[in-house]
């Protein structure tokens, strides 16, 4: 669709269309969980990743062995590799699932109205006639090999899926309210590095970093992931990878629970209050 309006049809969606359901059903409440959101994406970067991400919906679930448990299990190595026949049948619900776009993209149906299949399967380069079964390859391999992370995952300000310049060229074009628009202010918002948490985190310990990073139950490593949220707002993957840890569950943890300790130890405030003043942020 070349239209500008999502935001219209997601209101739709969630107002119209709800309240014809509900009626139809004689039920009541919220039809979808959650709130509907955008997300601005760098097309040459992200958009023929996410489209296949998108397509791969039909098959990530537990009864043929992606599900969610099944997935964090491959990406550590420690789910055992899908048979033939388990390939089989995932590359058959794939390609016949009827309510997913992917049949069109690969020439097995024709496109329905309004749907350009041609913006995405460019992307993947090569002469025109070759596009859908370049695109074919790209998504079943991802199949056939394992699947890869959330594109989510990698969000920056909760609303640009892109790289960091990517993001600093959005920012010169936000026009959004920053009192009503949480997506605008976001972006309008200058992030601390981890690199300064660290200095500042550093001169109130009187210890460098690598001295007390691998401590275990260190109040210090953990103020770093802590303030690493909160100040930098980088998501758990981020901030495992930029501290070196192999877990990403390991930092929610321990950011919690040094959360959960700043509240009651004083002696411990008071180091963040000297902390979040050398950083001149808020908390």
């Amino acid at each position: 669709m070349r239209e500008a309006n999502l935001s219209r049809a997601g209101q739709w969606l969630n107002g119209n269309y709800s309240i014809w359901f509900n009626r139809r059903h004689e039920r009541s409440g919220h039809f979808f969980q959650g709130r509907f959101k955008s997300v601005v994406v760098s097309r040459d970067e992200w958009a023929l990743a996410l489209s296949r991400y998108l397509h791969l919906n039909p098959v990530r679930i537990r009864t043929l062995g992606l599900g969610k448990r099944d997935r964090q299990a491959q990406r550590v190595g420690l789910s055992p590799a899908p048979d033939a026949a388990q390939l089989r049948e995932r590359i058959a619900r794939l390609r016949q699932y009827t309510w997913s776009s992917y049949r069109a993209y690969i020439g097995l149906a024709r496109p329905p109205q309004g749907l350009d299949c041609e913006a995405v399967l460019g992307l993947g380069g090569g002469a025109k006639v070759e596009q859908r079964r370049h695109y074919r390859e790209y998504v079943e391999n991802a199949v056939r090999e394992g699947l890869e992370k959330s594109p989510w995952e990698t969000l920056k300000e909760q609303v640009v899926l892109g790289s960091a310049e990517f993001l600093n060229a959005l920012r010169k074009h936000v026009r959004g309210d920053e009192q009503e628009q949480r997506g605008a202010r976001r972006l309008v918002e200058k992030r601390l590095g981890l690199k300064a948490v660290i200095a500042a985190v550093e001169q109130v310990k009187r210890e460098k970093w690598d001295e007390f990073r691998d401590r275990h139950g260190d109040r210090g490593r953990d103020m770093v992931l802590y303030l690493g949220r909160r100040v930098c707002g980088m998501k758990l993957v981020e901030l495992a990878e930029a501290v070196g840890l192999r877990n990403y569950a390991v930092v929610g943890t321990n950011a919690r629970r040094y959360e959960q300790g700043l509240q009651r130890d004083r002696t411990e405030q008071v180091r963040m209050r000297e902390v979040t003043q050398l950083l001149n942020c808020k908390m």
